[in-house]
């Protein structure tokens, strides 16, 4: 079993962002001696949800702190940017790290980013499917040319020029399919359970051994109430502001999950309790959906110094159950 940590960078309530993504770098340093495989970034812009709008380079300077433990984003938002440019930044970050480095990719959401950034709800809605197969393309070690709806151009080399194949982010049965037919591993959300990752793994296809990542929240203390009281005293402040940040590019309606439920549904889902309940949890998850890659967000009390306790209490009395 593989596990990693998953970093979002949220900002609570009294906290300066640049202050939470030094602190990031901290918790990935902090991963590396404890034990953990890897370490994810996500990518958001203009809320407080997650503060880090560039995990590629985030993960650059997690790479020249670090030694051994990969790094991945999860996942950069291919709808807002250019896939060649993407690939780009990857190939580097596979060079520079010794190939420690993976990319996640996604479609990302209707939200003002499509504005800010220029590429359009026409783009976000149709034009995935050419992104991701430009980008797939700039990765397999050799030129690269368009000639489709969204991308054209003559044929470039890549430099520097690297074989990489990306983790797609699905939350829906088309981008399954999506990811499915070219062979690429599935990043699954923290906000669904077993069942619908199992769903999701069976409507991709191709058995356990696809490679794909599921999302979680962990947090070990001497009980799972104990676990659950705090998290749930804690999250809430960060969720609802963070969640509420999203703000649609048109006038399409959203729904704001409710961030005590949210909280509630993930402490039950999701490793979080005495070190025992955590690694049951993990290992049910792996029975039930054949998902043996983990990344869990462990910064769920917002508190610096406790994040960091938790990882190495998480390495310490979780991880050696789990291997």
């Amino acid at each position: 079993m593989r596990i990693g940590i998953f970093v979002v960078a949220g900002l609570f309530p009294g906290q300066e962002p640049g202050r939470v993504l030094a602190n990031a770098v901290e918790w990935i340093v902090a991963a590396e001696e404890a034990g953990f495989d890897d370490a994810w970034i996500a990518e958001h812009h203009f809320m407080p949800y997650g503060v880090c709008p560039s995990p590629a380079t985030l993960a650059a300077v997690a790479i020249g702190r670090t030694t051994r433990i990969g790094l991945g984003t999860a996942v950069s938002v291919l709808s807002t940017q250019h896939p060649v440019a993407l690939a780009e930044q990857a190939a580097m970050l596979h060079h520079l790290s010794g190939g420690r480095f993976t990319l996640g990719v996604g479609r990302g959401g209707p939200w003002v980013d499509l504005e800010v950034f220029g590429t359009g709800l026409e783009r976000y809605e149709h034009g995935f499917a050419e992104s991701l197969d430009l980008l797939v393309e700039a990765l397999s070690g050799g030129p690269v040319s368009a000639d489709g709806e969204f991308f054209r151009f003559r044929e470039v080399p890549m430099v520097p020029p690297a074989r990489m194949r990306p983790v797609v982010a699905c939350t829906s049965e088309g981008t399954v399919e999506l990811a499915a037919a070219r062979g690429l591993p599935m990043l699954l959300g923290l906000h669904i359970g077993d069942d619908d990752k199992a769903a999701l793994v069976k409507r991709y296809g191709g058995g356990a051994g696809a490679g794909h990542v599921a999302a979680g929240l962990a947090y070990v203390a001497d009980s799972t109430e104990e676990a659950v009281r705090e998290l749930k005293a804690a999250m809430p402040a960060w969720l609802g502001p963070g969640l509420a940040g999203y703000v649609p590019v048109d006038d399409r309606p959203r729904k704001v999950r409710d961030a005590a439920e949210y909280v509630d549904l993930l402490t039950r889902i999701h490793p979080v309790g005495s070190a025992a309940h955590c690694a049951e949890t993990l290992l049910r998850t792996a029975e039930n959906t054949g998902i043996e890659h983990f990344v869990l967000l462990v910064e769920g009390l917002g508190e610096h110094e406790r994040t960091l306790a938790n990882i190495r209490r998480f390495g310490a009395e979780v991880l050696p159950l789990l291997r």
